[in-house]
């Protein structure tokens, strides 16, 4: 997976926006929230973090290669090592649940701003 991929994916999600931050991750936000979390280090472990459905959080996290991600599992944020055996099909179904998720929490005024721009 291209983080130039990742970065054409992420964005073509509505109000969508993308910045680098602690000089190792590109947060993918929407709303002001993150969505994505992606490192841009090629020497670390984990590809990329996002929300999960709560109801798979378990679930994906018993697979090898997904992890819940530090400092967010409570939140059921996963992690998705480098090492992992997933297909891009899956990790696109991920990150627009995450998307989804985000966006679900947003102030209705913001949801109704991104509906709008439909």
């Amino acid at each position: 997976m291209s983080s130039e991929w990742l970065e054409e994916y992420c964005l073509s999600f509505k109000g969508a926006t993308a910045e680098v931050q602690w000089e190792t991750s590109m947060l993918y936000k929407v709303g002001g929230k993150i969505f994505v979390i992606a490192s841009i280090l090629q020497t670390s472990e984990l590809l990329l973090s996002l929300k999960a459905d709560p109801e798979y959080f378990d679930e994906l996290t018993e697979r090898e290669g997904i992890i819940p991600a530090p400092y967010l599992a409570r939140s059921k944020w996963i992690a998705i090592e480098r090492s992992a055996r997933i297909k891009p099909a899956e990790i696109k179904d991920l990150i627009k649940t995450s998307y989804e998720l985000v966006v679900s929490k947003l102030p209705v005024k913001v949801r109704n701003e991104l509906r709008q721009g439909s």
